[in-house]
Parts: C-alpha cells; sequence; structure tokens
C-alpha cells in the first residue's frame, strides 16, 4: 500500500498543512505546506529502500558467511555484532555537534556518507585477495576496523536523524507512517536477500568475489540513499531548539493559538549543560523507559547475533538456504508492519511491547531442538523466522515510536542519543559476554546460551510496566 495513498484518503491529513513552525526555521513561511511534507515522506521511504540494499552487504546473513568462509572465529562475530551497538556511546557526542549545526541534512552527509564510502577499502581489499597482495587474516582485521569506523560514524549522526524525522511526521501519523516505510524496507529485503544470496553462493569467482560485487552495489544504493534526503524538508537545529514545548497536534491547532506559541520563545538556543542534566535525571519516566530499553538489549544480544553462526556453522547449512530463510522473515515483517503501526496508533506502543515482548521472550527456547533433518530444515526453520518476522515488527517499530513520545521536543536528540548509548552499551556488553559463553562447553555452549537469553528477556519487561506513554 502506498503512503501516500494513505495520506490523501486520510482526513487527518486535510489539516497537515495547518502545522506551525518556530519563526526562525530555515523556510521562507512558517508553515510547511502539505505537498512539502508529502515530498519528504516520499522522500524518506525511499531512502529507506536504498539503505535497506545498502545494508544488505555492510550487516546480517551476508557478512557472517564472508566472516565465515574466511575462517572467523565466534569471538569475532561477537565483536561485529557489538561494535554497532558499542559505538552508540558516542551518540551524545553526535547530538552535541549537531545541535550547533546548521542544517540536518548537511549533518547527515558528514556523517553516514563518509560512514558508507568507507566500506570501498573492504571491496578494493576483496580484490587484493583475489591477487595474493592481502590474506584472509588481514582481510578479517580490515573488515574489524571498517564496521567500526563506519558505524562510529554513523553513530554521530543516528541522533540528529531521528530528531529530523520525528519534526517532520506528524505525531498522529506515526505509527502509520513507519509502519509503511519499514513495509517497504522489508519488502525489499523479501526481494533482494534471497537474490544477493544465490549470486554470492554461485558466483563464479567464488563466494568471496561474489560478495565483493554485492558490496560494491550496496555502497551504491546507500549513496543514492542519502541523496533523498536532500527532498526532504530541512531543520536547522538552533530553530528547533528555541521552543520548549512540542509541535502542537493535529487535532489541537487552532489560528488563535498557533499565533500564541509562536512567540513563546526561550531563553538561549543552548542552554547550560547543568540544566540539561537535571531536567533529564528528574524525568523520571524517561529513566524507566531507560532501564527497560538497556536490560532488553542486553537480554536479546546475548544470542540474537548468533543464530545466523549457529546455521551457517553448526548447521552447516548453504548460505542460499540461510538467506532464503531471512527472506521469509523480512516477508512476515512486511505483511505485520502496516498492521502493527495502525493497532499502535489505536492502543499505543507499551501494551504492544508487552504482549509481544513475551513471544520474542519464548523464540530462544524455541531453537533448542533444531538438528540437521529435513524437518526441520523445511518446515521449523522457515516457521522461526517468520514468527520472528512478525514480532520483532512490532518491537522495533512500538519501540521506537514510544521513544519519540517520551523525549521533550526540546533538546530532542540528547535524549536519543543517551537511549542509544546506554543500550549500546548494555547490547555489546550481552554479544561479548555471549561470545565467550558460546567457548565454553561446560555453559552449554549456542544452546545454553539460548535458555539463558530467554530468561533475560522476561526479566527485561518488567521496568516496562512502570513506563507511561504520553497521551494514553
Amino acid at each position: 500500500m502506498d503512503f501516500v495513498q494513505v495520506e490523501t484518503t486520510s482526513p487527518l491529513t486535510l489539516e497537515i498543512s495547518q502545522i506551525t513552525l518556530p519563526p526562525t526555521a530555515p523556510f521562507p513561511t512558517s508553515r510547511i505546506p502539505k505537498d512539502t511534507i508529502r515530498t519528504s515522506l516520499r522522500a524518506s521511504t525511499t531512502d529507506s529502500v536504498l539503505a535497506a540494499v545498502y545494508s544488505l552487504g555492510t550487516g546480517g546473513i551476508l557478512l557472517s558467511n564472508f566472516l565465515v568462509e574466511l575462517g572467523a572465529s565466534p569471538v569475532v562475530f561477537g565483536m561485529v555484532s557489538s561494535i554497532p551497538m558499542l559505538v552508540n556511546l558516542v551518540q551524545p557526542l553526535g547530538a552535541y555537534l549537531s545541535e550547533r549545526s546548521t542544517s540536518r541534512f548537511q549533518y547527515s552527509l558528514r556523517t553516514h556518507g563518509i560512514g558508507r564510502l568507507l566500506w570501498l577499502v573492504l571491496v578494493i581489499s576483496i580484490v587484493g585477495v583475489s591477487w595474493g597482495v592481502v590474506n584472509t587474516h588481514q582481510l578479517v582485521i580490515l573488515t574489524l576496523l571498517i564496521v567500526l569506523f563506519s558505524n562510529l560514524l554513523g553513530g554521530l549522526g543516528t541522533a540528529s536523524w531521528l530528531s529530523w524525522i520525528a519534526m517532520i511526521v506528524p505525531r498522529q501519523l506515526r505509527g502509520r507512517y513507519f509502519g509503511i516505510r519499514n513495509s517497504a524496507a522489508s519488502l525489499t529485503n523479501f526481494v533482494c536477500v534471497p537474490m544477493a544470496g544465490l549470486a554470492v553462493s554461485h558466483w563464479y569467482g567464488g563466494t568471496l568475489q561474489g560478495y565483493g560485487v554485492i558490496l560494491l552495489v550496496g555502497i551504491v544504493f546507500g549513496i543514492m540513499g542519502l541523496g533523498c534526503q536532500y527532498f526532504q524538508v530541512d531543520m536547522n537545529p538552533r530553530s528547533q531548539n528555541t521552543y520548549y514545548g512540542k509541535l502542537p497536534q493535529i487535532s489541537e491547532i487552532q489560528p488563535e493559538v498557533a499565533k500564541d506559541e509562536s512567540s513563546e520563545v526561550a531563553q538561549s538556543i543552548h542552554p547550560p549543560q547543568n540544566q540539561l542534566a537535571d531536567s533529564l535525571w528528574k524525568n523520571s519516566n524517561f529513566l524507566r523507559f531507560l532501564l527497560y530499553f538497556s536490560f532488553w538489549t542486553f537480554a536479546v544480544s546475548l544470542s540474537e547475533p548468533f543464530f545466523n553462526l549457529y546455521m551457517l556453522d553448526r548447521l552447516d547449512l548453504d548460505v542460499s538456504y540461510v538467506t532464503i530463510y531471512n527472506s521469509l522473515q523480512a516477508g512476515a515483517t512486511l505483511l505485520m508492519l502496516i498492521l502493527w503501526g495502525k493497532l499502535a496508533d489505536k492502543i499505543g506502543n507499551r501494551p504492544i511491547l508487552i504482549c509481544i515482548g513475551i513471544l520474542v521472550a519464548a523464540r530462544p527456547l524455541l531453537w533448542l531442538g533444531i538438528g540437521v533433518n529435513r524437518l526441520d530444515i523445511w518446515l521449523w526453520l522457515p516457521l522461526l523466522h517468520i514468527l520472528s518476522g512478525g514480532t520483532w515488527a512490532a518491537i522495533d517499530l512500538c519501540s521506537n515510536n514510544i521513544q519519540l513520545a517520551i523525549a521533550p521536543n526540546k533538546n530532542q536528540s540528547i535524549y536519543f542519543a543517551i537511549a542509544a548509548a546506554v543500550a549500546g552499551a548494555s547490547g555489546a556488553l550481552g554479544t561479548t559476554i555471549g561470545s565467550f559463553i558460546i567457548q565454553f562447553a561446560q555453559f552449554g555452549g549456542l544452546l545454553g546460551l539460548f535458555a539463558l537469553s530467554s530468561l533475560f528477556r522476561v526479566a527485561a519487561l518488567v521496568p516496562l510496566f512502570f513506563v507511561k506513554e504520553p497521551g494514553r
């Protein structure tokens, strides 16, 4: 379903053009026209599709198979999975830098653009392996370094992007829009993942060369995705921070109220850091969410990165099988995202996170009986990935939405950055601990790790019961 069609048929969108922006926003007028919002949302959706192609080569199953082919150890797998989470510690620094910029778009180009171009070094190194200039051990180390620095740059830009998109998408349409946006990305994965897996598996020059070709294509698409952000209405962080309150909701907008709000300016664009810290530590609802988010990320990260390793290494499945499973997972995500988005708009995000969180907590236990036989390969593994796609669609969407609702509009990117940094550190810790547990058979190896992760996931849901979702 096309998002533009949803907008034109929804009575809510008829009032989008009434949203009032701060008077210092970087636009010729003080209002965002309805057509401008539509164009911005279309551009963001296209960006998500192109970014999904970029992610095929720089993460997920293809990168895992690449490391398996290089003979990497489980500790390396743990490092590759933990680095994207650990680098979230730089998000507060990225938020600080972005709030002192004058353009969200320009800041995104400087961070995500350079980060994506770094992967060209790995493409060149894969060619070097074919020529005998680089050996496999050096390639593993280089892969780790590129994962580290590209994710560091991405971490510097993530909070700024999230704050940017939060200001563009009307509050009443967030669940629906992000559901459709994520569905578009999931459809891309559904179509492209098995094709990429088959290309890598049957490439005439070998799987390493095949991965290099897919990686190069992904980089090109990733840069094109950043180009789509040019068509999103730009935001000036300095102007955004001149308001303490949030943008008015569509149902609350009145002309006389809009005029009054345009005169409410903060005392300073950059408040003293101690004032920001005090407001953050006094926000008990945000702190409760932070506790849930960090503990949940730790529990999930104990086992989630190692399901692909279990299939590729322990079960010795061909990468084409695993990519088909991942495609089924993306298909389930695609089908469920729009449903979860609409449901979240009606009943809220917290009830969905609690109910679906219980299913996600039980999922690692379902891997305990999986072996190498026809029934498991052709029935249980596909069903497990379909279940994973449907449930994680709800978790990812609702976690994002509830964070947008809880974080105040002023210095919003700082709150996003702190949440990402804390969760990233706990996730990296979980993945690191998980990679070492696998090494010791007395702890049950991979299967023991799956059971431990399930227990921790259940415990992580407890703080969520005490989180209050604004407007619910």
